[in-house]
């Protein structure tokens, strides 16, 4: 963890900016009637000094008893507080839209736009600063990066931070990862139900989010690594008392940025994203961080593309050895030297200008970090996987692209040519999978469409398909699958995700039958149907496809498929790319 610098103890704010241009002498300066009534309903034990230009500091709290990932973020904040109070700024707690991953129906995906575009606009619409961004469960903090982006006020990160490692039968437990693991070991008649729901209790430790490098964990060190974060701090488990010191730390920055109007906008560049893309191969991150990425990068106006992620990730090494592409869990990773060890590995792929939100470029954090567990953190020399960023593909099946993380695919499957076979649905997968008459064996290519950001809607984590019982029971663990959909980051397998144009939007994916040949070259970069051209061409999608698609009548799901753009770009909604910044366009009244 980076050594707490110095910053302002008064109760007085710094002078290297006028405090007559805070944004907040909008609503509490002046004497007329507006300034008295903004003052008059925020006293409430305040005292007169709270309104003569001291920052005022918006925590953005998405703590939730329904989000059990982010249930500690109360006490987080209260470090934050802390923190803004001694560098003499006015917290000001806002609770704002909290995403639970592993609680809310049909997925958190379907939600992350309305929580940016929620969040944005409390933020624009209250009398505030800048910001402190609370975030850990999977959807929350790409939320929150969303609508700091589009507001652009000063605005950091604190990351919850992950969970403690649990134990069953003196096994460590990777949460997430192990669920998969174990109830496949069930259906594959290897694991008694008995013994799968006995460990259920000792897969949750502590507070904090999954343990494995899961998109939880991933968004939090890409965050870091971007710069939205004190460099030092991601990976810190929640129950580390370090990681209020850190709070703390970053409650005295957020007047710092607020009087140097270090907004995200002057320090998040192309060459931030590169370091990112560099980070999120080194660790094997989650495939989801692409699509939070690109989604970021629309708002900032940053150029960045799918492409981009091939690109700069392609040669750069797997170094961490976590679940589920490893062993380790994230308190081992945090131990043996966390992100900063890591990226010093790196440090000559990253953008040595790229800053971070203290104002330093990140590669000036990285002196002196350590690797203290090679076996936890590989050196560049020696890495785990020498290729280990995310493959984007291209074909006939994907002409816009789509994904497969090669760290978490089988070896054997990295070239592969097998059948199709196709499901309409995920509730046609669900009620045919287990069938002892269905049609499949080890080399067949599974097909689940009608689960892209449209179809489903919200692009669901169901593309790392259960494998069929059957299949189970004769040691078959990994088979090539093919989806419009997301897949979690605890999960693992050789899979083909995020395939773009979705199915519902007329793709490929949607004209695909059973028993078609499908050829997976990663190494290649494509992913085809075995088809001439005009016969795919000619072809109409499946009529149960074009029946399993959602159609929404009224709501924001209603407002979503009508709006949200396809994942090669980010799947955030049309009218929500690029900013508005902080203007209030008219007077309040």
């Amino acid at each position: 963890m980076s050594e707490p610098r110095s910053t302002p103890s008064s109760n007085s704010a710094p002078s290297s900016r006028s405090t007559s241009s805070l944004r907040s002498t909008q609503w509490y300066g002046g004497d007329d009637r507006n300034g008295y009534i903004h003052r008059a309903w925020m006293r409430r034990g305040v005292p007169d000094s709270a309104f003569r230009g001291r920052p005022q500091i918006a925590i953005a709290n998405t703590a939730s008893q329904l989000t059990p990932c982010n249930m500690h973020l109360g006490e987080v904040l209260s470090a934050v507080r802390d923190g803004v109070l001694e560098a003499g700024g006015v917290p000001l707690e806002l609770p704002v839209v909290s995403l639970g991953e592993t609680n809310v129906r049909p997925t958190a995906m379907l939600w992350r736009n309305m929580a940016a575009m929620a969040t944005e606009e409390m933020l624009r619409a209250n009398p505030i600063d800048g910001t402190v961004l609370l975030g850990g469960c999977d959807k929350t903090i790409p939320s929150l990066l969303m609508a700091a982006a589009s507001v652009d006020l000063p605005s950091q990160v604190v990351p919850g931070g992950p969970m403690l490692t649990g134990h069953f039968r003196g096994v460590a437990l990777g949460c997430g990862t192990d669920v998969w693991r174990l109830s496949e070991e069930v259906r594959g008649g290897t694991l008694s139900q008995e013994d799968f729901v006995r460990s259920e209790s000792a897969m949750i430790r502590s507070k904090g989010h999954c343990n494995t490098m899961g998109t939880a964990s991933t968004m939090a060190l890409v965050t870091e690594a971007l710069g939205m974060i004190i460099p030092g701090t991601a990976g810190t488990p929640a129950p580390d008392s370090r990681l209020l010191v850190a709070a703390h730390e970053a409650g005295r920055l957020a007047v710092e940025m607020i009087m140097t109007d270090r907004r995200p906008s002057t320090f998040l560049t192309k060459g931030s994203f590169r370091n990112a893309i560099v980070a999120l191969a080194a660790i094997g991150g989650s495939s989801n961080a692409v699509v939070h990425l690109l989604a970021l990068a629309g708002r900032l106006g940053v150029d960045l593309t799918i492409d981009d992620f091939d690109r700069i990730g392609h040669d750069v090494p797997l170094l961490v050895n976590l679940q589920p592409a490893g062993r380790h869990l994230m308190d081992d990773l945090h131990r043996a030297g966390g992100l900063l060890a890591v990226l010093n590995e790196v440090r000559d792929l990253l953008d040595p200008d790229a800053l971070t939100v203290d104002g330093r470029p990140l590669v000036d954090h990285l002196d002196g970090a350590t690797i203290w567990e090679p076996d936890v953190i590989s050196s560049y020399a020696t890495p785990l996987q020498e290729r280990a960023g995310i493959a984007v593909l291209r074909g006939n099946l994907a002409p816009d692209g789509a994904l497969v993380k090669p760290s978490a695919a089988s070896p054997h499957l990295l070239r592969h040519r097998g059948r199709a076979v196709v499901f309409e649905s995920i509730e046609d997968f669900h009620a045919r999978i287990d069938d002892p008459d269905l049609e499949i064996d080890a080399d067949s290519v599974m097909v689940l469409r009608g689960c892209g950001p449209k179809g489903y809607p919200g692009m669901p984590e169901v593309s790392n398909m259960p494998l069929p019982r059957k299949l189970l029971e004769q040691g078959v663990r990994d088979m090539v699958r093919v989806c419009d959909g997301r897949m979690s980051g605890t999960a693992y397998g050789t899979v083909v995700l995020h395939v773009s144009p979705e199915s519902a939007v007329g793709g490929p994916l949607a004209k695909v039958r059973t028993g078609d040949w499908i050829v997976l070259d990663i190494e290649g970069r494509r992913i085809d149907v075995d088809l001439a051209e005009e016969e795919l061409a000619a072809r109409q999608p499946s009529e149960a496809a074009a029946q399993a698609y959602a159609q929404p009548a009224r709501g924001w799901e209603r407002l979503y498929v009508d709006h949200v753009q396809q994942a090669h770009t980010g799947a955030d909604l049309d009218f929500l790319v690029g900013s508005s910044g902080s203007a209030v366009g008219r007077e309040s009244h």
